[in-house]
């Protein structure tokens, strides 16, 4: 049974999250009614998800990966630098009886081609230019990229893209709660302005 947008963000909430994110990581974890929408956009409105080969980059506790398996993919890879995100992902797709393959790998040891890459990379706050390490891989892996990243940096990676023999086919502007995950927070939660990047990548240019 492939889920819909509400069922699928239900079925996200109940997945576990890290109980001890790294900072140096940026491990911010998505929450589950942008996972859905994102996977919504991907897989119903575009077609990008379903029977394809999607890979999930920085994967963390592993939403959009396991999103995409529920929503049809014919086989997900989620990929974590972090062996302890791993772990948790691995049984957050055992809770919801899932088939993803988890690889513990730097983004770039993974090699292509997939049909679809989703992912919510580093915004390269705590380490300078994070989000376009992960966008370069994305682009030489898939031809179609979902890719979440902070409304100021909107200029400088439409230009990036660009230049890297990618068209932005849209740019959807979205919010992402971030809750009291580090001691320096003030608050119970902040809403950080984001893009929802669609990607697509033409190799013959």
């Amino acid at each position: 049974m492939i889920l819909r947008k509400k069922k699928l963000e239900i079925a996200l909430s109940k997945l576990d999250m890290p109980s001890s994110p790294r900072l140096g990581l940026e491990q911010y974890t998505i929450p589950p009614k942008l996972a859905a929408e994102l996977l919504y956009i991907s897989g119903f409105i575009h077609q990008d998800i379903r029977d394809k080969n999607v890979a999930d980059l920085g994967t963390g506790s592993g939403l959009l990966a396991i999103g995409a398996s529920l929503i049809g993919a014919k086989h997900v890879v989620g990929v974590d630098i972090d062996s302890t995100v791993i772990k948790v992902a691995r049984q957050n797709a055992q809770k919801l009886s899932v088939d993803v393959e988890w690889v513990i790998a730097d983004i770039e040891a993974i090699k292509g081609p997939f049909d679809t890459v989703i992912m919510n990379p580093p915004f390269g706050t705590r380490r300078r230019h994070m989000d376009r390490l992960f966008l370069s891989k994305a682009m030489t892996m898939a031809r179609v990229i979902y890719s979440l990243h902070k409304q100021t940096t909107r200029q400088y990676l439409c230009r990036f893209i660009e230049l890297n023999h990618g068209l932005v086919d849209s740019i959807l502007p979205m919010e992402l709660e971030i809750p009291y995950v580090f001691p320096f927070h003030t608050r119970k939660k902040y809403t950080v302005e984001v893009d929802l990047y669609r990607i697509l990548m033409d190799y013959n240019r």
